[in-house]
């Protein structure tokens, strides 16, 4: 155990099959870095297939369990899940209020289990009411499920069907009134779709986006059709002293790996609140590692499973690959560097190109410009062949300096289309920001490990390719700004939104992936990276090729050809694919 982990305490009952209850409890409480104690409530005899037999502890055990570790180990935050009958609530929430009258409050995580999954009752109303009137008063948190929130409400008169977001949102807050400082009603058995969600947000309500792709990230959604799904589900947070609700969606998973994870949550969430996180992260916290150990589960039993608890044992700065996000390094770098991508995507110059308003010198300007970073790009190449240790990355980049440089002729007769002359595009002189992105690429490839220069070839890829979705995604909006139909530079949109390309996309998209899975990076090497894409970012906005825009300047000057340049509107796909990295 890591110096300083704080010491977790369960309350809940024993689950012989190591799905759910402390089992369960005790595995989250080791995997997230924290000291797991517990006291037991009831022993069951139960699998993945159902429960066989029960056996309550004797109330008074139950006490001497909770003072015998809270009487020696500073436990930094508390758990409670199945508390067997009304007696064993009332000998837990004496012993926790007597503790905290006399050595102060410890964050509580009260889990109100009550309603099984298929929605039985497995609480006398008696019980039922005990929890209400005593525990939840002594609770930080409470995290009913919608079963159990609709039987707590109906226990104190308040409506209780819960269907749609917004009865969620008002649910918690009605459950807020019972006692506890904050409620989480999880919405693992409430069927939400994403329009619902835009539908709810005000300024007392905030949606946690951690699991929803945020704008300009289409490159991501094209080519992901596991995420392609709209059904979501839901847990809402309601904070009674802040009288804020925070949403926290996530794609619905089909899976059979569910069995604990209602402890699971709770479990997670008493050892964020131990580490003394707020509230609306330690949920993020939680409900994150929960997603990730349904998502990653494998099977085991016959029945509906348990998570897979040990999918954080190994830390990483990138979140796993899954069917639901396969490119989760990609996504971290754009959200990382999300206002300077969006600025690039959205930069003026595209939309110019996208309603056909775009100065014809500016676009002939570019195009000049792109003919001299072709050969920075070919060069970069170069030097990811001389990097390679192997002979299949070798041939792999030195195909596409040779494609490069046949389909430079390519170039040449597309500006030739333009009315620029192959003397033209050798005697036009590179513009500094040409100049200043080849030195970067070449600069990275000598200094950097051959990541890094792949990450510089392929953010030229994805750039290309996220503006060409992004175009072509506006233009399908009604009433659309984007003029497609007519458009003089519409062959530049269907190329760069069209299958070759995108194919292409999807070929570096893959190669960064798995590169990052075979060596996932450290701390500091992921920073380089970041650092690397930022940097490309950066020069997309101010750089004469891919579509790589310059903010600064006042959209007058485009046309100028003074070398201030914003963007370059490049030739067809054929050269296009030339920009994908190798594999």
């Amino acid at each position: 155990m890591a110096k300083g982990a704080p010491a977790i305490l369960t309350i809940a009952g024993s689950d012989s099959s190591g799905g759910a209850g402390i089992q369960a409890d005790l595995k989250t409480f080791a995997a997230l870095g924290c000291y797991g104690a517990s006291a037991i409530t009831a022993l069951t005899a139960q699998n993945t297939i159902g429960v066989q037999a029960v056996h309550g502890t004797p109330p008074d055990v139950v006490s001497q369990q909770i003072n015998s570790v809270l009487s020696d180990i500073d436990v930094r935050g508390m758990k409670t899940g199945m508390l067997f009958d009304s007696y064993v609530i009332h000998a837990v929430a004496s012993t926790l209020k007597e503790h905290f009258s006399n050595n102060g409050v410890i964050p509580l995580v009260c889990d109100p289990v009550s309603v099984s999954t298929s929605g039985h009752t497995l609480l006398h109303p008696d019980a039922i009411d005990t929890m209400m009137d005593e525990m939840f008063p002594l609770a930080s948190l409470i995290t009913p499920n919608k079963f159990e929130a609709e039987l707590l409400l109906r226990r104190r008169g308040f409506p209780s069907a819960i269907n749609t977001v917004q009865d969620m949102i008002t649910a918690a807050q009605n459950l807020s009134t019972l006692g506890s400082n904050a409620v989480l009603l999880k919405g693992g058995h409430i069927n939400i779709f994403r329009e619902e969600i835009s539908g709810v947000v005000s300024p007392d309500i905030e949606v946690n986006r951690d699991f929803i792709f945020d704008q300009n990230v289409e490159i991501l959604l094209a080519h992901n059709s596991a995420n392609a799904t709209n059904e979501l589900v839901v847990d809402v947070l309601f904070i009674k002293s802040e009288g804020k609700a925070v949403l926290y969606p996530r794609p619905r998973l089909v899976s059979s790996s569910t069995h604990g994870t209602g402890c699971t949550l709770s479990a997670a969430l008493a050892c964020a609140l131990g580490r003394d996180i707020a509230l609306a992260e330690a949920t993020a916290q939680a409900t994150s590692y929960t997603h990730f150990g349904i998502e990653t589960a494998y099977p085991i039993g016959q029945g509906f499973g348990p998570l897979n608890h040990l999918h954080s044992i190994t830390k990483s700065l990138v979140a796993p690959r899954t069917n639901r996000n396969p490119f989760p390094l990609t996504y971290s770098l754009i959200r990382n560097t999300s206002a300077k991508w969006t600025k690039y995507v959205q930069h003026e110059f595209v939309t110019q190109l996208g309603k056909g308003t775009l100065e014809r010198s500016s676009f002939l300007h570019f195009i000049k410009q792109d003919y001299h970073y072709l050969k920075y790009y070919a060069r970069a190449h170069a030097l990811l062949a001389a990097k390679s240790d192997d002979f299949a990355p070798m041939l792999a980049a030195t195909h596409i300096v040779l494609h490069i440089a046949r389909e430079s002729s390519m170039h040449t007769s597309y500006c030739a289309q333009w009315g620029i002359t192959k003397e033209e595009l050798e005697s036009t002189p590179e513009s500094t920001t040409t100049t200043a992105y080849g030195a970067f690429l070449l600069d990275t490839g000598l200094q950097g490990d051959t990541m890094r220069l792949v990450m510089v070839l392929a953010a030229c890829l994805l750039g290309y390719g996220e503006v060409g979705l992004w175009l072509k995604s506006e233009a399908k909006k009604p009433d659309s700004w984007v003029v497609w139909e007519g458009n003089p530079y519409l062959k530049w949109m269907e190329d760069y939104s069209g299958k070759d390309y995108q194919n292409a996309v999807k070929v570096g998209l893959e190669t960064i992936e798995s590169r990052a899975v075979a060596d996932p990076p450290s701390a500091s090497r992921y920073a380089e990276w970041l650092a690397v894409w930022e940097r490309c970012t950066d020069l997309e906005k101010s750089m004469s090729c891919c579509c790589y825009f310059r903010a600064n300047v006042q959209f007058s000057n485009m046309a100028s050809g003074n070398g201030e340049t914003t963007a370059t509107i490049d030739c067809p796909v054929a050269y296009a694919k030339t920009r994908t990295p190798y594999t």
